[in-house]
């Protein structure tokens, strides 16, 4: 029977262990605000919600309790987050967040050059295997439920907050999918994605083509049938990709 992956403080353990990781050496500051962020824009922290107590949140990344202030005070200052103090204080992230900045599409593409094509790859190899392995696997309640509600929140999104919740649907299929290291990489390529997507306009009817196949794939994979979630996510992937290069090119 897999391990569950339940609920922590409003948040998933798994996601939480995908982007709460710790930094590498090299920019402890630069990438510790990267992993914030990171928990914010894919909604594993969503608006209202506390991140991890200082204490257990530098540990996980590895890096001093100073380090973290600094960034802290960053996505504060950037109005990401508000510290709030007494019994119930902490870092919060704050209800309304920063728009995301909109560029011109073409010049976008051409600073982008390459870069584009290499997400759309690695983004399909990634999430269609991430489906398969989830259709594949006996999920547990926990999971099922998590994916449902995921699910859910995504198909009643608001336009302001669709890309945050679609981030976040497709992140839980690749927790359940059982490996943290897909996790992490899903988490990765998604926001090299979403930089992607921001340079283009939300389509209502494009939502609404997504929300249909969104529900297909979580439906092949609570059937436990890895062959059509690998096809229903590589049709979904498809579509966002032909969309991306016909604004971006």
């Amino acid at each position: 029977m897999a391990a569950a992956t339940g609920r922590v403080g409003g948040r998933v353990a798994g996601a939480d262990e995908a982007v709460f990781r710790p930094v590498r050496a090299g920019n402890p500051f630069e990438e510790t605000v990267e992993r914030l962020l990171q928990a914010i824009k894919l909604g594993v922290v969503g608006p209202g919600e506390r991140l991890p107590a200082e204490r257990d949140l530098a540990a996980r990344l590895n890096v001093s309790r100073e380090t973290l202030r600094e960034a802290i005070k960053a996505l504060t200052d950037s109005g990401y987050v508000e510290s709030r103090r007494g019994r119930y204080g902490g870092t919060f992230v704050n209800e309304r967040l920063p728009k995301a900045r909109r560029v011109s599409a073409k010049p976008f593409t051409r600073e982008q050059g390459a870069d584009v094509d290499d997400a759309l790859v690695l983004r399909y190899a990634l999430e269609t295997g991430a489906a398969e392995a989830a259709a594949s696997r006996d999920l547990t309640e926990a999971e099922i439920d998590h994916l449902r509600s995921c699910l859910a929140e995504t198909s009643a999104a608001k336009l302001a907050d669709y890309r945050r919740m679609d981030s976040r649907l497709h992140l839980a299929i690749a927790e359940v999918s059982g490996s943290p290291s897909l996790t992490s990489a899903t988490a990765d390529v998604r926001m090299r994605l979403n930089e992607l997507l921001d340079a283009i306009p939300l389509l209502a009817v494009n939502l609404e083509h997504s929300n249909h196949q969104h529900e297909a794939i979580v439906a092949a994979i609570l059937a436990g049938e890895p062959a059509a979630a690998r096809q229903a996510m590589q049709e979904h992937l498809s579509g966002t990709a032909a969309l991306l290069r016909a604004f971006l090119t």
